[in-house]
């Protein structure tokens, strides 16, 4: 993908005409700049905006330059733009410090690695030195403050492209391909197929409600339309065996779950809120008081902090020191550090790449920790984290990462930097991606983690490592809910084997401690019940170790909150008992009907129907058989789910009007009764 760079002259040849009077010099315009990627103009004019191509009020550019060429994706370029949003805003725009030139070059040094022309981002800067340019200071701001307020500086706002927002609403699908596409897609949640016809007349009774519930659910199910009298759309009412219309057919993870025919709102309506139930379940940590881990979106442990430069380079020696690349690298951190990321220009890309690697390669190993000292500063604004992100191979942060764990001995300082630089990663969500994605990277940074908690003598590499595994585990749970690439089983076991002996063995720092339980209990919420890491924590007794720590750190809260309240409930399991309210205290229904069921025991019937490998159902239910007798409740008539089960001794009755068997468990035994009743 083409990358250039729309140039334009925002003093239309006025700049070229008078500059050599007015200023002293010649200028040959007042440069205001875009980026062009895929056909969309990317612009900083008080947020970052996309516009077509030429078509604000500032007409063709004067100039467009050929930057270079990418392979980014476009989801991946977008991705990296949301994270600069809180950098390029309204009001950090600085028309001499922080502008559109400014914009340009960060996104080109994403993008390729190299920024735009340095004369075009110098340009405001030699204005500003100019005695006439001061002059001109107040008169400029005024006008940018002008344009501030109507919330965009140059006026750009109104040839913005805005996005529509995405609404979800009935898939009509035409043909088979687009049919496997949409159903491809729905794997792993779930989908709703209405197969009808266009001279069908009760099919159209239930479009608005199909409509409606298409509307409410959104992205937790695919609710798709057939009409089965079009030729293309024959093929799939052909393969699922469709004689009548309206028919509708559900799927749970790929498999057909129910189908039933007839224009009934009320089986529609309960019916698909049924499956979304069961294809969205309530985790059971859910409902334990969890307050720490209440929320998925905590925010990563960044190490931003800059140290004393100057002292930082006489540790690195003159020759380094005098490097192009660490003047600019240092210019940029101290410039980010009196004024804030929005005035700082970051160095060319592809220079600070070729600094890392090649001081990994040539320095020694007792003065290298100054570099990637350097680079974990920079690592920490999204505008550098992000190209790292989706450099090839990701041969820089690889280079340094494999050196450190390859090294037996490794001095403190090089391994806490290099930790703290791997923290800074998930400064962009992009790189968070990357590590779920790559295999050899998050390996890489498992490794770091693991051999980290291994250093009884410095409590801040024990500290930097849990808040780099703090990090690691709240992208997962992240990634886990987004429905993209996680940490694999072995990743998860590896990690927490490593932190509940880390756990065990901490005697010194209260700080480490806190921030091991923190991961750990980020690492283990929302997992399945029925994986191993379940197991792995009953192993290595996790629970009773984290508890016994009570004492060596009284004030710690989260030892109380993960030991006993999180992984008691993998103890409970073990033993056969269920910390879900529905087999403990609260009575239970074991009857489902479509018009007059209880729909939060949705998740039930589909563990006893689906036979699944839920620990804890096997331990309840040790035997299911079904019997769909008929609701008969005002006549009602629907199908009843009723059950022979055998179940944990406890007291029984009907509740009044339903007539629907109920059971109340009380025992944490494993003494079973056998109770069978039909509605």
């Amino acid at each position: 993908m083409d990358v250039q760079l729309f140039v334009y002259d925002l003093s239309r040849g006025l700049a070229r005409q008078m500059s050599m009077g007015l200023l002293g010099f010649q200028l040959d315009a007042i440069y205001h700049t875009s980026i062009e990627p895929n056909g969309k103009e990317y612009v900083y004019d008080g947020g970052i905006i996309a516009i077509r191509p030429g078509s604000s009020h500032l007409g063709q550019p004067l100039e467009k330059i050929h930057l270079g060429t990418t392979n980014l994706p476009m989801d991946v370029i977008e991705e990296f733009l949301d994270s600069l949003r809180p950098i390029f805003t309204l009001e950090a725009y600085d028309l001499f410090h922080h502008n559109c030139n400014n914009f340009s070059d960060s996104f080109a040094n994403f993008l390729l690695g190299k920024g735009i022309p340095e004369h075009i981002v110098k340009m405001p800067q030699a204005v500003l030195d100019s005695p006439m340019g001061r002059m001109l200071l107040p008169q400029l701001t005024q006008g940018i403050n002008a344009g501030r307020q109507n919330g965009s500086i140059l006026g750009l706002q109104q040839s913005a492209q805005t996005p529509s927002a995405p609404k979800h609403g009935v898939k009509i699908v035409s043909n088979s391909a687009e049919f496997d596409r949409l159903m491809n897609g729905a794997k792993n949640s779930c989908a709703v197929v209405f197969f009808t016809s266009a001279t069908c007349p009760p099919c159209k009774v239930l479009y608005p409600i199909y409509d409606e519930l298409a509307e409410e659910i959104g992205e937790k199910a695919t609710l798709i339309k057939v009409d089965i009298a079009q030729p293309q759309a024959h093929e799939i009412g052909s393969r699922y065996s469709i004689r009548a219309t309206p028919t509708i057919v559900t799927f749970l993870r790929g498999e057909e779950e129910n189908r039933w025919s007839g224009a009934d709102p009320a089986a529609l309506r309960g019916n698909v809120q049924l499956l979304v139930q069961m294809a969205h379940p309530c985790h059971p940590h859910e409902r334990l008081r969890l307050p720490t881990f209440a929320n998925p979106n905590a925010k990563p442990v960044l190490y931003a902090k800059v140290p004393p430069l100057d002292k930082l380079l006489v540790k690195m020696g003159d020759e380094v020191a005098s490097k192009p690349e660490v003047q600019a690298l240092k210019k940029y951190l101290e410039d980010r550090a009196k004024d804030g990321p929005s005035s700082a220009v970051i160095p060319e890309m592809n220079h600070l790449s070729s600094l890392v690697r090649d001081s990994v390669t040539t320095l020694s190993i007792d003065i290298l920790f100054t570099i990637v000292d350097l680079f974990r500063c920079a690592l920490s604004d999204p505008r550098v984290s992000g190209y790292f992100a989706e450099e090839k191979n990701h041969e820089t942060v690889r280079t340094v990462l494999d050196f450190v764990n390859q090294q037996s001995g490794c001095p403190y300082a090089l391994r806490l930097v290099t930790l703290q630089m791997a923290c800074n990663f998930f400064s962009t969500p992009l790189f968070s991606d990357e590590i779920m994605r790559d295999n050899s990277l998050r390996s890489a940074v498992i490794l770091l983690v693991s051999s980290s908690f291994l250093d009884e003598s410095h409590n801040n590499v024990r500290v930097a490592g849990s808040s780099l595994l703090f990090n690691l585990s709240v992208a997962n749970r992240r990634a886990r809910q987004e429905s993209k690439p996680t940490l694999s089983g072995d990743d998860e076991i590896e990690l927490a084997a490593s932190v509940v002996e880390a756990i065990a063995l901490e005697e010194k720092s209260a700080e480490a401690l806190h921030g091991m339980l923190l991961a750990l209990g980020h690492l283990v919420y929302g997992t399945p019940l029925d994986g191993d890491l379940p197991d792995l924590l009953q192993t290595v007794g996790a629970g009773e170790n984290i508890l016994g720590k009570k004492s060596r750190f009284p004030d710690e809260k989260l030892v109380s909150e993960v030991g006993k309240e999180l992984l008691e409930l993998y103890s409970n399991m073990e033993r056969g008992i269920s910390l879900n309210p529905f087999f403990n205290e609260v009575e239970m229904p074991i009857g489902f009907c479509s018009n007059h069921g209880i729909f939060q025991s949705a998740r039930v019937w589909q563990a006893i129907r689906k036979a699944t490998a839920n620990p804890f159902i096997k331990k309840i239910f040790s035997n299911v058989e079904m019997a769909f007798p008929t609701c008969n409740f005002q006549g009602c008539a629907a199908n009843v789910c009723c059950i022979t089960v055998n179940v944990c001794a406890g007291s029984y009755q009907h509740p009044d009007p339903l007539q629907k068997p109920f059971f109340r468990c009380k025992d944490e035994g494993l003494s079973f009764t056998n109770l069978c009743e039909e509605v």
